[in-house]
């Protein structure tokens, strides 16, 4: 049995385990809510399982990465996460993927098979598990020794949570477990560093004398926390602000009169965009993500370009441009300081779509309605890839955190992330999925209804993968084969989980079921709502065909 201080009795004396180690090392940084799904090589782990640690049950193992990434964002901290070996890390590496690339902190702890039976290629066993999960961890590591584990997990810990944060990686045998090990203390992570305040006043002076200045947000702001400095940066500048091609996040009031919307992941249209300005700041933004090649140029020959961000490898392989490695909140606090108020003429006011309008359900009806009926600081997730750019053009974000999504493009995130997002304050928040996303992850319902998760789901029906068959229109392959999805009761598959749901299809009964679905309390658990879109909206033209 456990006592109070976590020291495992024994006959004879008493000592400390490698899982009370673990137990402690994870309170004490505050990781006592574990996303995962149990397999044999991990279940010494669970012996003896304290009452004040949580265990959140995914039913695939990609389900338990994407909320313990929601959960991770919602509490600002590293989230724990418990995998199998070789074949429960495999379900979920396209989840490791998007959180590696969202700089999510995140320390995963996968089983494996003992000690002794390692060399026998054991059934279930990895064979070389800290190289599985690579390139997409910040650290991987299989301790040597069992007395090792807990000394590895804190050093795993500090990596996960020091700038760029992300995921990181450590496989335990299960035997180790119930080894002797000395307790360790958490490193102290201090993230924040600044660059060198040459480079910082030389960007300050370059901006001064500049005529046509613009920033780029990227998803590196919102997750700095940085949204202030920026805007106050941008005002005193009066700089157009741009948020970065397919990012996970907002960062930027989008309302605000020197918000110019989002830019596209095609090169010549990027290029376009930008060639207005003469000097441009890059701010924790990987500028250069493309989804489809275009020829031409990459920037416009005319343009500066400035890029500040705290990821050395990201500044490596930027093709142009000045890159100043720093954490933001410090940098951009020190430039609004030594830029003056500019009496530039501010930027052209970023267009408002019409209201839409017609006789089809169209996801620009159903966004028309989020804008104007959704609270501005609501949490909004969404997985919608072919109707999102008429989400961003029409649902504006304008709080810190207000906006998730994957910002590497694997599906099935969106779905389990709100779950965790919505665990880590209890706070109701809206996540809007495709039907090919959603029944990427539709299993997350389940764990969403068994702890009664605030997530409200609008799941956008179009019959199929949607944005595939615009890009294959886009590139003269028409019709693309595999792409529809015909025949799905989502409701009634939701209501299998336990999750409650409600349908629509004619557009007259759109706004009482939207209302219903965003009127939900707290406390009401989910609640799914499938809407049968009847007209296809935006998606016959994704990125648009041109600047």
């Amino acid at each position: 049995m456990t006592d109070t201080t976590g020291m495992t009795e024994t006959t004879g004396a008493a000592r400390t385990t490698v899982r009370d180690c673990v137990l402690r090392l994870c309170r004490d940084t505050g990781m006592t809510t574990v996303f995962g799904n149990p397999g044999s090589t991990e279940l010494r782990m669970f012996r003896d399982w304290p009452d004040d640690f949580s265990y959140v049950l995914g039913l695939q193992e990609s389900l338990a990465v994407a909320m313990a990434a929601g959960h991770a964002v919602g509490t600002d901290r590293a989230a724990l996460v418990s995998l199998h070996s070789a074949a429960g890390t495999g379900h979920a590496l396209g989840a490791v993927f998007n959180a590696y690339h969202d700089r999510v902190p995140l320390v995963i702890v996968a089983g494996q098979q003992s000690r002794a039976l390692i060399q026998l290629r054991p059934f279930l066993g990895a064979d070389e598990p800290a190289q599985f999960p690579r390139p997409y961890v910040k650290f991987s590591r299989q301790p040597d020794r069992a007395s090792d584990v807990p000394a590895v997990l804190a050093e795993a810990h500090r990596i996960a949570m020091t700038h760029p944060r992300g995921p990181v990686f450590v496989s335990v045998p299960e035997d180790d477990w119930d080894r002797p090990a000395e307790p360790v203390a958490p490193r102290t992570v201090h993230g924040a560093f600044t660059a060198d305040p040459e480079a910082l006043a030389a960007l300050a002076a370059r901006l001064e004398s500049c005529a046509r200045p613009a920033l780029i947000v990227g998803p590196g702001v919102d997750d700095e926390h940085a949204l202030p400095e920026v805007r106050v940066l941008a005002e005193r500048m009066r700089a157009a602000v741009w948020i970065s091609p397919l990012s996970g996040r907002s960062g930027f009031p989008e309302s605000h009169p020197l918000f110019q919307g989002f830019l596209p992941p095609v090169a010549d249209q990027l290029a376009a965009r930008l060639e207005a300005y003469d000097v441009v700041v890059a701010l924790g933004a990987p500028l250069f993500t493309y989804h489809v090649h275009t020829e031409g140029r990459l920037f416009p020959a005319t343009t500066e370009l400035f890029h500040l961000d705290c990821d050395p490898a990201q500044a490596a392989w930027l093709p142009t441009g000045t890159s100043i490695i720093t954490t933001l909140k410090p940098a951009l606090a020190q430039l609004a300081a030594q830029v003056g108020e500019s009496d530039r003429k501010p930027p052209p006011l970023h267009p408002t779509p019409a209201e839409a309008a017609g006789d089809n359900l169209t996801p620009e009806l159903v966004f028309d309605l989020l804008r104007n009926r959704l609270p501005r600081d609501r949490v909004l997730v969404e997985e919608t890839p072919s109707h999102r750019d008429a989400l961003h053009a029409r649902v504006p974000i304008e709080v810190t955190g207000g906006f998730l999504t994957t910002g590497s493009g694997a599906l099935g995130w969106g779905l389990p992330l709100a779950v965790g997002r919505a665990l880590a304050d209890r706070r109701r928040l809206v996540c809007v999925v495709g039907d090919g996303s959603a029944l990427y992850s539709v299993q997350a319902l389940w764990t969403a209804a068994q702890h009664r998760a605030p997530v409200t789901y609008i799941l956008l029906d179009n019959s199929g993968y949607a944005a595939v068959r615009a890009l294959g229109r886009r590139i003269g392959i028409a019709p693309v084969p595999g792409t529809s999805i015909e025949g799905i009761d989502f409701g009634a598959l939701a209501g299998s989980f336990g999750c409650p749901a409600s349908y629509v299809a004619d557009p007259r009964d759109l706004s009482a079921a939207v209302d219903q679905a965003l009127a939900l309390g707290d406390d009401a658990g989910p609640h799914l709502l499938h809407i049968r879109l009847t007209g296809t909206g935006t998606d016959t033209a994704l990125y648009g065909s041109g600047p």
